[in-house]
């Protein structure tokens, strides 16, 4: 059931991409990253949150700004399930207790995520059915606050620890088969959609691999693909691992890309490449070459804040120079 009550930043050159009749003008797209659907989805203490009508005027703020410099603003709707109530990575690895602002974390089976952390509460079906509710109402002051693009973050925490059978061993309709895994990001999808304005887009982040054997898989990830397409989801995010601390990554410049690539071939859905992408000329040659259908850089812009104008000189791209820094252009 689906009720209603009444920066860290991705960013991409929206031009790139026109998704069927959803789309939405500016330069480019910025992303508030994990912002939570409820206070326990909260990775830290710290996080954003937007579980309450008091968390609008904020982010409004936030949107109105980065619509006011010519960019769609976007955000990241998120539960981080198990991996909850977590020190900020500055502070050192580990769970903040109770008696320092920390919480019990929630997810679909009372499985750890490595022997540091304690087992998180499974989940009751009333439980899943409320978090569906908040995903849904969080896509509601979403649009309130001004967005103009919405992402599920499926990916790493609560909805992909329903999908993957490491994480996941319910025995009633939302475990055991592929199916019922999918049930809760599927029931989510749903929820945010029917929230969310049929021409505005909608992304899911997802983890396209474990990277751990017997754990979610690329074709997992392509079957899921066509579902969502289904539901009205209009581009795929597509990461990959953060479940399992027995991850084996193979990690390269744009090691992430052919989840991009495999998914937009074989689920016949849009996609966003990431991971490792550092350089214009290989942002470009990867919406070039039809692997992804945009790029979402974060880290990148936190060691260079100037990429733009540095991937604009690269390409020799004309680009319009902030009134403030016109002198010096």
């Amino acid at each position: 059931m689906c009720q209603y009550s009444s920066v860290d930043g991705f960013a991409t050159d929206w031009h790139l991409v026109h998704l069927g009749s959803r789309a939405i003008g500016g330069a480019g797209l910025v992303m508030v990253e994990a912002t939570a659907v409820e206070a326990r989805g909260r990775i830290s203490p710290q996080d954003n949150g937007i579980w309450k009508d008091e968390h609008i005027p904020m982010l409004s703020r936030i949107a109105a700004f980065l619509r006011e410099h010519g960019a769609a603003a976007a955000i990241q709707l998120a539960h981080a399930g198990r991996k909850a109530s977590t020190r900020r990575p500055w502070e050192g690895r580990g769970i903040v207790p109770e008696n320092e602002g920390g919480w019990q974390p929630v997810a679909p089976s009372p499985i750890a995520f490595d022997e540091k952390a304690p087992p998180p509460a499974e989940l009751s079906k009333a439980g899943i059915a409320a978090l569906v509710d908040a995903f849904g109402a969080a896509a509601r002051r979403a649009l309130a606050g001004g967005f103009q693009a919405a992402e599920i973050h499926g990916a790493r925490y609560l909805i992909h620890e329903f999908l993957s059978p490491l994480s996941n061993r319910r025995t009633d309709e939302y475990g055991g088969s592929l199916e019922n895994r999918m049930r809760f990001a599927c029931e989510v999808t749903e929820c945010v959609r029917a929230a969310w304005p049929a021409e505005l887009p909608l992304f899911l982040r997802v983890s396209a691999s474990d990277w751990v054997p017997g754990g979610w898989s690329i074709e997992d990830s392509v079957a899921l693909g066509r579902r969502v397409r289904d539901l009205g989801v209009d581009l795929i995010d597509c990461s990959s691992g953060g479940l399992s601390a027995a991850q084996k990554i193979e990690v390269g410049p744009g090691y992430q890309v052919p989840f991009a690539e495999r998914i937009r071939r074989d689920a016949a859905i849009a996609t966003g490449a990431v991971g490792l992408i550092t350089s214009a000329r290989q942002a470009n040659e990867i919406i070039a070459d039809g692997k992804a259908d945009i790029v979402l850089l974060a880290r990148e812009f936190l060691r260079d804040p100037y990429f733009p104008l540095h991937a604009a000189r690269e390409l020799g791209a004309e680009i319009t120079a902030p009134v403030q820094y016109g002198r010096a252009w």
